[in-house]
């Protein structure tokens, strides 16, 4: 039997302000979304039956909406507790959680000023993002075949649909050839995140991320940063141009989906998977599960 499908699951998905069952969550196939791109989503995890920065997340999604031109018609709040309702619903403690906010099928065509908004919440049972292997060993990456692209070509601090279509092609360009991922740089040619998940290095026991000027500054970004502070290690948010990788001693990624995920490898770059990994790693596993604050 083949692995389950995303579109035929028994359970529940919140749509337009309530809970229909999965396989019935369904939109047109004229819907604007599909052929614009004009979508917005957010990936988050639930621990414990808790959602792991849920109102940070709730948040981040208006304001993808705003910046692609339409207002979500539910609050933060209204958004915060269908999260929870479809948790509820899901019978799970730990899943990942897909809102998505999207343009309807009332006007066809590049303009959409008419189109309904409306806005879906799925969960569903989701592991180690890269798989349990990669925990230990460290992910194998290669240098991304596409771009980010410049902030005044795109809105590029939307977690928008459109966004992330180089990040197919690159992921794909990657597993074709052996790697787990992709590194990928900026217009310019500074490095900038993976096809999904913001990047740290680690040298002389100090933390070197690259400024989110073109990409998202992720909420697990974020998390971590305030986990290495309180260690009183030092994070320095910089232009990371890829020869300077050769200098670095470990890497990781982080992300919602990624959580905390050591890099072992970047095109022709090794890193080690080191004690400060290891400890953000831990750190980060204590945090959301309820085991430190996240201050």
């Amino acid at each position: 039997m083949g692995e389950q499908t995303f579109d035929d699951r028994d359970g529940f998905i919140w749509l337009d302000g309530a809970l229909v069952p999965w396989r019935n969550a369904t939109v047109h196939m004229l819907t604007h979304a599909m052929h614009y791109a004009s979508s917005v989503f957010e990936g988050q995890r639930a621990y414990n039956g808790e959602i792991f920065a849920l109102a940070e997340h709730s948040e981040r999604l208006i304001c993808s909406a705003d910046l692609l031109g339409f207002t979500i018609p539910w609050t933060r709040a209204q958004i915060d507790q269908a999260s929870r309702d479809t948790l509820a619903a899901s019978g799970l403690k730990d899943a990942y959680m897909r809102p998505i906010a999207w343009r309807g099928s009332e006007q066809m065509g590049v303009a959409a000023q008419r189109a309904k908004i409306h806005l879906g919440i799925a969960c569903w049972e989701w592991g180690a993002y890269f798989g349990a292997e990669a925990l230990n060993k460290g992910l194998k990456l290669e240098i991304a075949p596409w771009r980010r692209p410049a902030p005044y070509t795109a809105p590029t601090a939307s977690k928008a649909a459109g966004l992330y279509m180089i990040c197919t092609l690159s992921k794909h360009h990657a597993a074709d050839r052996g790697y787990d991922d992709a590194m990928m740089l900026d217009w310019r040619g500074q490095v900038a995140e993976a096809t999904g998940a913001n990047v740290f290095f680690v040298q002389d026991g100090a933390l070197h991320t690259p400024t989110p000027d073109c990409f998202l500054d992720g909420i697990t970004r974020r998390s971590v940063m305030r986990l290495a502070q309180r260690r009183g290690i030092k994070v320095i948010e910089r232009v990371i141009w890829p020869e300077e990788m050769e200098g670095f001693e470990q890497c990781f990624l982080t992300g919602s989906a990624a959580e905390v995920t050591p890099v072992g490898s970047i095109g022709p770059w090794n890193f080690e998977v080191g004690g400060l990994t290891r400890q953000l790693m831990a750190d980060y596993s204590a945090l959301v599960r309820g085991g430190l604050a996240n201050g």
